[in-house]
């Protein structure tokens, strides 16, 4: 189910006020929406109620639109922070024709136990962390699940093939393209790779003994 938001048309002649240092119901941030059959048309939003619908909907899940003109149904194109506060000041929406199937990057989201990791003692390596994609706006996901708890032992992939994608979705990249795996610890691998101590001890030991009977 798609988020809604309540936009107005923004007044380009009249001063857009500071922002409150405590944010407030009345308190309205900057926008714009744009599209391949829309204009580009400023924007206000309520600030908290904007908020809310980015920390549910995210950057990928459909937004409505409500409040000028028809309803559209967008995605945040770009939201611009303060980067001294963190604050959200300025948002970009790009509105989805209807119908039609549109490109997207979407967050994999990484959920469960690897065995490989529990009882192997290995590292999980994420070879990708967002996935490009194919599909209608209404199947449009906020994320998409990754179960780990199939990463048994080091041979084990994860590849974009066996990822549960919507009904009308496409991955853009190679089906056979790792997404995940898991890798034996670097920490058994240097411990294996360096030379023992006290073979080095022994070594030197033996050598100062050799040099010794020499000088006999």
């Amino acid at each position: 189910m798609s988020s809604i938001l309540n936009i107005k048309e923004r007044d380009l002649t009249k001063k857009f006020p500071k922002p409150n240092k405590v944010e407030s119901q009345t308190e309205l941030l900057r926008g714009v929406f744009y599209g391949k059959k829309e204009q580009t048309t400023p924007i206000v939003i309520p600030y908290l109620q904007f908020k809310k619908v980015w920390r549910e909907a995210g950057s990928s899940s459909l937004i409505v639109l409500k409040g000028v003109g028809e309803d559209k149904e967008a995605v945040v194109q770009d939201v611009d922070l303060d980067p001294v506060t963190g604050a959200v000041r300025h948002v970009d929406f790009y509105v989805i024709e209807r119908g039609k199937v549109m490109e997207a990057d979407v967050i994999l989201d990484f959920f469960g136990e690897a065995p490989a990791v529990k009882e192997l003692g290995g590292t999980l390596v994420k070879t990708l962390h967002e996935l490009s994609i194919e599909v209608l706006p209404k199947d449009l996901p906020k994320d998409i699940k990754v179960d780990i708890s199939v990463l048994k032992d080091f041979e084990s992939r994860i590849l974009v093939k066996d990822l549960k994608l919507p009904h009308s979705a496409k991955a853009l990249i190679d089906d056979d393209e790792v997404v995940a795996l898991v890798v034996e610890s670097e920490k058994e691998e240097e411990t294996a790779a360096s030379p023992d101590i006290a073979n080095i001890e022994i070594e030197k030991k033996g050598k100062k003994e050799e040099k010794e009977e020499e000088k006999k």
